[in-house]
C-alpha cells in the first residue's frame, strides 16, 4: 500500500507544542521566530496525553533533552519522569547550560544501570556458566564469542557443553567454533549425559553450557529447562535477550525465565537497535545486573563486558559500535 504525503495534510507532533520563541534581530531589537506552521486538527495528541501541559513551561535545554529521549524511543512517561529529576536536582539559581544537563542526565542514567563484570574464574575450580533464552538471541555466537576471549586472550582452559539436541545445526555451528579455538565439546540430552560430560571435563578452569533456545510461552520447556539446570547447579546463569526486541516482549520473556534462576543479563545485537530507550525500564523491571554486550556476528571480536557509563552514552541515542 503506497500512502502518498501531501503540504495540506498536517501529522500531529508526539512532542508537546512550544510557543514561538522570542530572538534579537541583528540591530538588537526582539524578533518572533517564524510562524509555525499550523497546528493538526487533532489537538489532543499523544504526549499531551501522557505528558503535563507543564511540560512546555520547562527551559529550552530541558525540554530539548526531553525530545531527545522521546527520539531515543523512550516513552512519554519515562521521558517525562527523568527530565524531571534532572530539574529537581537543580538549584534556582544554577545556569541551564545543554551540555551540563546532559552531562547530569548521562549521570543519572548510569547510575541506574546495574552491571555484574565479567565472567568469574576460580582458579581452585571448575566453573560452569550457562547461557538461556528464547531462540534467535544469539546464544551460541555469544558463547564462542566467550570461550575465544578466554581461552586465546587470557590463556584459560575451556570446555563447551551444548544441550540443544534439538536443532542439529545448532550443535554443527558450536562443534565448528570449538573446532577452530580447539576446545573439547560435549552434547547432553539428558541430565544423566549432562553430568558425565562435566565429569570429563574436570579440571578444566571454566565450562560454558549452551542450551536450547526456549519459548517464553511454553510452559512445558521452561520446566524440562530448569530441571536439566538444577542437575548441575551452575555457578552463573546469563539470560540472553535481543535489544531488537519490543520492550513488551523483552520485559514478558525476562518474567518467564525468571524461575530459571538468571543471575545477570546479556544483552545481544546492539549494532541491529534502532534505538536502546526500552533498556532502562526493561533492567527496573527483571532486576538483573548487564553482564555482556554484543554488537556484531564477528568472533571473537564482537562482544565487551558491560560499562554503565557507555551504556547511558547509548541509551541517550550515541550509537552503540
Amino acid at each position: 500500500i503506497e500512502v502518498t504525503a501531501s503540504a495540506d495534510v498536517q501529522v500531529p507532533s508526539r512532542l508537546p507544542q512550544r510557543k514561538p520563541k522570542a530572538i534579537a534581530s541583528p540591530n538588537g531589537s526582539i524578533a518572533t521566530a517564524s510562524k509555525p506552521a499550523a497546528p493538526a486538527p487533532v489537538i489532543a495528541t499523544r504526549s499531551h496525553q501522557a505528558v503535563n501541559s507543564d511540560a512546555t513551561d520547562w527551559p529550552d535545554p530541558l525540554f530539548e533533552l526531553f525530545t531527545e529521549l522521546v527520539e531515543a524511543d523512550f516513552s512519554d512517561e519515562s521521558a517525562r519522569e527523568l527530565i524531571e529529576r534532572v530539574r529537581r536536582g537543580l538549584d534556582d539559581d544554577q545556569p541551564r547550560d545543554a551540555r551540563r544537563l546532559r552531562r547530569r542526565l548521562h549521570r543519572q542514567i548510569a547510575d541506574e544501570i546495574e552491571t555484574s563484570g565479567p565472567i568469574v574464574v576460580d582458579p581452585a575450580r571448575t566453573r560452569l556458566v550457562a547461557l538461556v533464552g528464547p531462540t534467535g538471541v544469539g546464544k551460541t555466537t555469544t558463547i564462542a564469542k566467550l570461550a575465544a576471549n578466554f581461552h586465546l586472550h587470557e590463556r584459560l582452559r575451556i570446555g563447551l557443553i551444548t544441550v540443544d539436541t534439538y536443532r542439529i545445526a545448532a550443535i554443527d555451528q558450536l562443534r565448528t567454533y570449538a573446532e577452530i579455538i580447539d576446545l573439547p565439546m560435549e552434547v547432553a540430552s539428558t541430565p544423566h549425559e549432562l553430568r558425565t560430560a562435566l565429569q570429563r571435563m574436570a579440571g578444566l578452569d571454566l565450562i560454558l553450557m549452551d542450551t536450547a533456545g526456549r519459548s517464553p510461552r511454553d510452559e512445558a520447556q521452561l520446566v524440562e529447562l530448569k530441571r536439566m539446570l538444577c542437575e548441575v547447579n551452575p555457578d552463573e546463569i546469563h539470560l540472553v535477550l535481543s535489544s531488537g526486541a519490543s520492550l513488551a516482549n523483552l520485559k514478558s520473556t525476562a518474567r518467564r525465565f525468571s524461575d530459571i534462576g538468571a543471575t545477570s543479563l546479556v544483552l545481544t545485537k546492539l549494532d541491529e537497535a534502532h534505538a536502546l530507550g526500552n533498556l532502562l525500564p526493561l533492567l527496573r523491571a527483571c532486576r538483573l545486573p548487564l553482564s555482556y554486550l554484543t554488537t556484531g556476528q564477528n568472533v571473537p571480536d564482537d562482544i565487551e563486558v558491560a560499562d554503565a557509563d557507555r551504556v547511558a552514552r547509548a541509551v541517550l541515542g550515541n550509537a552503540y559500535v
